[in-house]
């Protein structure tokens, strides 16, 4: 089939990839032209813009958004809505909030334009593995892009999960749980590297773990991987920054009282990695000096640290 997308990154450059490989025909725009000018080699169709990869569209039109999440995916999904017509579709693969996803189906539906939600996993393997893919919106649009789709995923990798907005909260949801077993290798491996007795071959364990055991994970061989040339991770930051739907998955879990304590634990944890010193540890450390008589360490100046 012929779609545009819309958005070179990581993830989109190697979708178009993945479509090309497949046969398909995918006109391509992003602000950075020479992302545009590599795919253009590999043989796709460039476009200098959102309109313009429009106009080199086929009906029924299909355009598909992979930029961040946002007010790019805003201004790019309003000029595809402006430059579509009746019976297009337009596509929000980012990880966008669900609630707007209703809002911008809504939009569509009025402009009579066909919507999909479109969580996507699989990450910098998913050119080679395939993505997962979680949809939501209607079930024409669904068919209209099914071509494309099954392209993209791999077998069972492809899901019409609901309508508008689906798509994006069971992605959202599936990265809440990723929030969980992250943080659960992380402890369990921090556990193990204090072990007291001798020094644990650390990536021997993971590896171990990855054949036969109850915890083996696609996870757990990126951390075996990772793990085997560097086995404390010295040349790792222990600074872990969040997309954003982790908040979502907590919000959401707030509003309609659902308990998720490990999942938001794991994010109040990504939000400790960011702290140099923590106030907060330091209030506790004075006041088991005030009532205990437990003694405080002083604060010693941090080594100066290169930039970049």
């Amino acid at each position: 089939m012929q779609l545009a997308i819309i958005g070179l990154g990581r993830m989109g450059a190697d979708m178009v990839r993945r479509l090309l490989r497949d046969g398909h025909e995918v006109v391509v725009s992003d602000l950075r032209q020479d992302a545009v000018a590599l795919l253009a080699a590999e043989g796709a169709v460039p476009a200098a813009s959102v309109t313009a990869a429009v106009e080199q569209l086929r009906a029924p039109r299909v355009v598909w958004s992979m930029v961040p999440a946002g007010a790019a995916t805003e201004q790019v999904l309003l000029d595809a809505m402006r430059s579509l017509s009746p019976g297009d579709v337009v596509v929000d693969g980012a990880n966008s909030n669900w609630k707007d996803s209703i809002r911008r189906a809504e939009a569509a539906a009025g402009a009579q334009l066909g919507w999909l939600d479109a969580g996507v996993s699989g990450g910098v393997w998913g050119l080679a593995e395939g993505y997962n893919l979680m949809v939501g919106g209607d079930a024409a649009a669904f068919e209209a892009a099914r071509p494309a789709l099954e392209s993209l995923a791999p077998p069972g990798g492809l899901l019409h999960v609901g309508p508008a907005g689906s798509g994006h909260f069971v992605k959202m949801i599936h990265n809440g749980i990723e929030y969980g077993l992250l943080q659960a290798y992380a402890e369990g491996f921090e556990a193990l590297a204090a072990y007291p007795h001798a020094e644990l071959d650390l990536a021997g364990v993971a590896e171990l773990w990855t054949h036969g055991s109850v915890v083996r994970s696609w996870l757990l061989e990126l951390l075996a991987g990772a793990l085997e040339p560097d086995a404390r991770l010295a040349s790792i930051e222990g600074y872990v920054d969040d997309s954003g739907m982790g908040r979502w998955t907590v919000d959401f879990a707030v509003e309609h009282a659902v308990p998720l304590p490990a999942i938001s634990a794991a994010l109040y944890a990504r939000f400790a990695s960011r702290q140099a010193e923590s106030f907060a540890a330091k209030v506790v450390a004075a006041l088991r000096h005030g009532f205990g008589g437990h003694a405080t360490k002083p604060l010693h100046a941090p080594e100066p640290r290169e930039e970049g």
